[in-house]
């Protein structure tokens, strides 16, 4: 079959994707096989798919938000080239990027001296909803910043308690959820 491959492959350029009329062709030329044809054809579809689908995937919103938010030293090769080409072509996220990691960094600081400042350069960018809900609670944001206190292991608490709840809807009596719930301390 090795001699037939580049005439199989120029008539498959030209058109000819009916294995079996490939083969009659073939058969009338002297060709002495028989269901190579049809492997042959079916390989071929299947790699053509495979360019295909490999070229035309984009990554969804969540895919690159997760990317553009992880640390490069936290990604695989092929993700960072993906970030590296989303730079290139959308510099808006990069400066989102850049926002999001200032706001992080003044989070984990403890520090809201720059909170004002950063307001008005998130505005300008894709996070400007963001940086405007920030700006309407900007006082209880600035002491959410600064404050050594936080509310995050009763709310915790609270959702894992609702999550049980809710699993346990219908269910028996009060004996199981509250097994559920003493079992699960």
């Amino acid at each position: 079959m090795d001699s037939w491959l580049p005439w199989l492959n120029s008539r498959w350029e030209d058109g000819a994707r009916n294995a079996l009329a490939l083969w009659r062709e073939m058969k009338a030329k002297g060709f002495a096989g028989q269901s190579v044809i049809s492997q042959w054809a079916q390989r071929r579809r299947l790699a053509e798919k495979t360019n295909q689908s490999g070229l035309a995937r984009t990554p969804s919103a969540r895919v690159i938000a997760r990317l553009m938010t992880t640390a490069r030293d936290d990604l695989a090769k092929s993700e960072a080239i993906l970030v590296a080409a989303i730079e290139v072509n959308v510099p808006e996220l990069v400066v989102a990027r850049t926002a999001i990691g200032d706001f992080q960094s003044m989070i984990r600081s403890k520090t809201a001296r720059k909170l004002d400042q950063w307001l008005e350069a998130a505005k300008e960018s894709l996070v400007g909803s963001f940086a405007s809900g920030v700006e309407e609670d900007l006082a209880a944001v600035r002491n959410a910043i600064i404050s050594l206190w936080s509310n995050g292991q009763p709310e915790g608490q609270i959702t894992r308690l609702k999550l049980i709840k809710r699993q346990m809807y219908g269910r028996a009596k009060l004996d199981l959820p509250q097994a559920r719930l003493i079992g699960a301390w």
